[in-house]
């Protein structure tokens, strides 16, 4: 008959081994998954980089032409176009601006650096945007900087005589 101990023994050394086997892929397993993550930001950024690297040599061009440049107009047009290069990169990677100016206020989507006093914009109109914001899909990347319209105080009716 064999040894209850004996088997007991055995069985407890094979469950440890098969639980520092199972620990070690595990491990394996997070670090395999960690590198995974790293190489898809790494491959995103450079996917933004290749997106954004036209606009910068359009932005180099546009720079050492105007240097030699006696036409401002001229300057101001390929700044212009360059500016719009990148808009229309961002849009393709999927970056859009936050409608900000004549819209309403949504603290989700600003951030209001001043309020403003007057009677042309409703209260909590957006009167100017200071600063653009951007989001890409439903997230946020930066919000937009605005100054918000907000009601003029109503004149203070004191109970003291009228001056004549």
């Amino acid at each position: 008959m064999p040894d209850p101990l004996a088997k007991a023994t055995a069985d407890l050394a094979e469950l440890k081994d098969r639980y520092l086997r199972l620990a070690a892929d595990y491990d394996n397993y997070r670090k395999r998954a960690r590198r995974d993550v790293e190489e898809g930001e790494k491959k995103a950024r450079e996917t933004l980089l290749k997106e954004l690297l036209p606009v910068f040599d359009n932005l180099e061009r546009a720079s050492a032409s105007a240097a030699d440049a006696t036409d401002a107009k001229s300057v101001g047009d390929g700044v212009r176009m360059v500016l719009r290069q990148f808009l229309d990169t961002l849009d393709r990677v999927g970056i859009q601006r936050v409608a900000a100016a004549g819209s309403g206020f949504d603290p989700m989507l600003h951030e209001a650096i001043q309020h403003l006093e007057t009677d042309d914009h409703p209260p909590g109109a957006i009167v100017a945007e200071v600063q653009s914001g951007y989001k890409m899909g439903d997230r946020l990347i930066r919000a937009a900087m605005v100054v918000v319209a907000k009601a003029r105080p109503a004149p203070a009716s004191g109970g003291g005589p009228e001056p004549s």
